[in-house]
């Protein structure tokens, strides 16, 4: 059985709804994360998804801002989980999958950018998103402790960790999404659960990722001043189930970013598992 996960932060998905829908026709990926829906659950946009097949939908919205969904074709039961010190819509986790064998866990998370200094002392944002990610640090040791339930992280985690996940090593190192203390906590969480990180799984280590180009500026895809702050991340349970694909299975869509003159700022990210390998 191979199931297909997909990431994007969409940046509003009313205003791009058409984006999504024709992702997921073009794509089919069997279960999708979304972030920063920007709208209260109520109003989550739901039977567009369910008129083309995603008819399980587990939403954690807020007004104006922020916000989770998870859409899916497979049966999906959502998990009580905290992560988000502030009480924001921030995650949505669930279990997928009907089969006991074949399901797994899908935790989708939208993890705070953290302004624009990277000083939790002078930056309440900053501070904000350390706690949450010390937050999911605790729960995923505590889970490691108890056993591997076959878990797959995904979203937009607003950190690009490998010195080629940005266009510039150097440049960023002060900028908040690739600072050192930034990159050695994600490292940290990384190991908490010995999550293998798919998009770097098999690229090269010389190999530029990017899954964010920012606004500013007419051409970004020219200049290509962009960083990897999207995730897909799987347990040691799923690892294989990833490997049996090899970097084919893996696809960081860069064409989104410019598909509509009002585009996400992010691209969606897909990750292939064959899970009877």
């Amino acid at each position: 059985m191979k199931v297909k996960v997909a990431t994007w932060n969409i940046n509003s998905v009313r205003l791009r709804i058409d984006q999504v829908i024709r992702f997921l026709k073009e794509e089919q990926p069997d279960v999708l994360g979304l972030q920063e829906i920007k709208c209260e659950t109520p109003l989550f946009p739901s039977e567009p998804f369910r008129d083309i097949g995603y008819e399980f939908i587990e939403v954690a919205g807020q007004k104006g801002y922020h916000g989770a969904a998870t859409v899916s074709k497979l049966p999906m039961e959502r998990l009580e989980t905290d992560f988000c010190p502030l009480g924001h819509a921030r995650h949505v986790s669930t279990r997928v999958g009907a089969a006991a064998d074949k399901s797994f866990e899908f935790h989708n998370f939208y993890i705070p950018a953290g302004g624009d200094v990277a000083d939790p002392a002078v930056n309440d944002k900053f501070q904000h998103k350390l706690d949450f990610l010390a937050n999911m640090n605790s729960y995923f040791t505590q889970r490691y402790n108890e056993g591997d339930a076959g878990q797959i992280l995904v979203g937009d985690f607003n950190i690009a960790p490998h010195e080629n996940d940005v266009w510039s090593h150097k440049q960023l190192l002060k900028v908040v999404s690739h600072t050192p203390m930034e990159v050695e906590i994600l490292e940290n969480l990384q190991k908490t659960h010995d999550f293998t990180d798919c998009s770097r799984l098999f690229a090269d280590d010389a190999e530029k990722l990017f899954s964010w180009w920012s606004y500013r500026g007419r051409d970004p895809m020219k200049s290509n001043r962009g960083r990897r702050l999207d995730h897909i991340w799987v347990s040691p349970a799923l690892k294989p189930a990833v490997m049996a694909g090899g970097k084919e299975a893996h696809a960081i869509h860069v064409p989104c970013r410019v598909w509509a003159e009002k585009p996400s700022d992010h691209v969606p990210m897909t990750q292939v598992l064959d899970l009877n390998a």
